[in-house]
């Protein structure tokens, strides 16, 4: 099914990487210094960042965009080189982001919370000769010997030993070389690093022309307007913040409203105060919003658009949203690094008519669903999930098995499944490696989690196999309680009233505290089945 008519963006199908014939945007920049050039030319004097106390124009901006890349070129870095961000939400992330666009550098963002032997990984693996960070992890980053590439460190926020400052870079007289080496869409200008739940992570490469489609489809299927306000509450260094926020923002000329780190009542009162317009956050941060906080004491009137993703949204926390909040639009998208972001979205108004859904593909996208035969399936039966469009990566940085692998035709197999009806609409059943196989009933750890999270006094929950000799895997499940009171038979008595007998969890944990995640936000599964396979 087609996106809803009505928006008029002109589309047409265009050639990309040699090989892939798909729907384009037929009006758009070619590069992400172009558009970021666009929002200068459009809006110079409105804000385009504010980080605390810190807020910038887009002019203010593109002036210290333009110092920052004019320096790193006069030290000699070449376009195509390749610059790591560990840097928290903050304005260096952006300035450094966009001057890498400008110079033609490589910018590869490692998130804040990764630890050091991940890092020294990822340095290597990418060959990165510029390293940017934050001063306050200077212990996490790796000694001279350990990554022999780095030529440059740079560090924000405080002096480190074998650092020049960041802020030099912004003070340079530098001027910008009059004939820079031009940069083409199909160029890579990100490599975001894979969470790594199943395996080493692998480098993504995000071409300009993946980011910028991503960025019109929030607009487009967001109705996005020039000026929205966004506060970015997730990581900017996952692909969520990186384009879902901040990259959207810059095509309607918006602003990001920078946010170190996810606290309930700091995120509403900033909400209030800076007048947001839109934001994507993921389910956990909306019900604490709702457990936590008290609606009536902000104005929360601006708040227009709310996305969320990664995990199902239960339907008391809309309608509690709903209830406090009824000019918000709730709206699930789902998404993934390969895909520069968003692949499905619900569009507006369609919220609670497909609560088990995660919308409908975006409008340059292609969404098919094919079983273990290679045999596309009718719409109501489920199968792999793969994608293709103008915004899925071209493949990974040095990794051609990963990439032969994982694209086929130029869809890449995403490893979920899942399932299209006849509308139009996907829905998701489960990763491909983590269904369960119980005695030969397939049960998809997804639905049990997606019905606990209905329970009046659950918080979240995590399902994985436990090895059986008999049945070959039974189903584990891991539950946080709200009220800590919870039972392991009250869990089993509420799915066996909604669940057949066979997708009853035969083993319950409840923990006291939240669910294993890894650097991106996403629970690590892997954690909790080697936590089944060691007791």
């Amino acid at each position: 099914m087609a996106w809803p008519e009505g928006t008029g963006v002109p589309k047409r199908r265009e050639l990309l990487f040699g090989t892939r014939l798909v729907p384009c945007y037929s009006e758009r920049p070619a590069t992400i210094d172009a558009m970021f050039r666009d929002a200068v030319a459009r809006r110079p004097d409105g804000e385009a960042l504010v980080d605390g106390e810190r807020r910038y124009s887009y002019a203010q901006l593109d002036a210290l965009v333009t110092r920052a890349a004019a320096a790193l070129m006069a030290r000699g870095v070449a376009p195509g080189e390749r610059m790591a961000l560990v840097l928290s939400n903050r304005a260096e992330f952006l300035i450094a982001l966009l001057a890498a666009a400008r110079a033609g550098i490589v910018a590869v963002p490692i998130s804040a919370r990764e630890q050091r032997p991940g890092i020294v990984g990822i340095l290597n693996d990418c060959g990165a000769s510029i390293l940017v960070h934050d001063a306050a992890l200077a212990d996490r980053m790796p000694a001279t010997e350990e990554v022999p590439s780095l030529a440059l460190r740079l560090s924000v926020g405080g002096a480190v030993e074998g650092c020049r400052p960041f802020e030099d870079l912004l003070e340079s007289d530098a001027a910008l070389p009059e004939k820079a080496e031009a940069q083409g869409e199909e160029d890579t200008t990100v490599i975001l690093y894979t969470s790594g739940t199943t395996g080493k992570p692998k480098g993504a490469l995000l071409a300009h022309v993946n980011i910028i489609h991503s960025a019109m489809h929030l607009e487009e299927c967001w109705d996005y307007r020039e000026g929205e306000r966004a506060v970015l509450a997730v990581p900017a260094s996952h692909v969520t913040g990186l384009v879902a926020v901040v990259m959207s923002m810059i095509r309607v000329a918006g602003c990001t409203v920078m946010m170190p780190a996810f606290d309930v009542a700091d995120f509403l009162e900033l909400a209030s105060r800076e007048r947001m317009t839109t934001t994507v956050l993921v389910p956990a941060m909306y019900n604490l919003c709702l457990l936590r906080a008290d609606f009536s004491r902000y104005d929360l009137s601006s708040w227009r658009i709310g996305g969320f993703g990664g995990a199902p949204m239960p339907e008391a926390t809309v309608e509690a949203m709903a209830e406090r909040l009824p000019d918000l639009h709730l709206l699930n998208a789902y998404g993934s690094t390969e895909c520069a972001t968003i692949i499905s979205v619900v569009p507006i108004g369609h919220t609670r008519a497909c609560l088990d859904s995660v919308g409908m593909r975006v409008p340059c996208g292609d969404l098919r669903i094919i079983d273990e035969q290679g045999r596309e399936c009718p719409p109501g039966v489920s199968g792999e999930v793969w994608i293709r469009g103008p915004m899925t990566i071209r493949g990974y940085w040095n990794r051609d098995d990963a990439t032969r692998d994982s694209f086929v035709d130029g869809y890449w197999r995403s490893g979920d499944i899942g399932a299209l009806d006849v509308q139009g609409y996907l829905r998701l059943y489960d990763r491909k490696n983590d269904v369960i196989n119980r005695g030969g009933h397939k049960v998809y750890s997804v639905e049990v989690e997606n019905l606990l999270v209905r329970h009046a006094d659950v918080v979240e929950a995590a399902v994985v196999a436990h090895p059986d000799p008999v049945l070959g895997e039974k189903i584990h499940v891991f539950v946080i309680s709200k009220s800590g009171s919870l039972t392991e038979e009250e869990v089993r008595d509420f799915c066996r009233a909604n669940l057949a007998d066979y997708k009853v969890p035969d083993y319950v944990t409840l923990l006291g505290d939240a669910l294993p995640r890894n650097a991106n936000g996403k629970v690590t599964k892997r954690v909790l089945r080697d936590r089944v396979t060691a007791a």
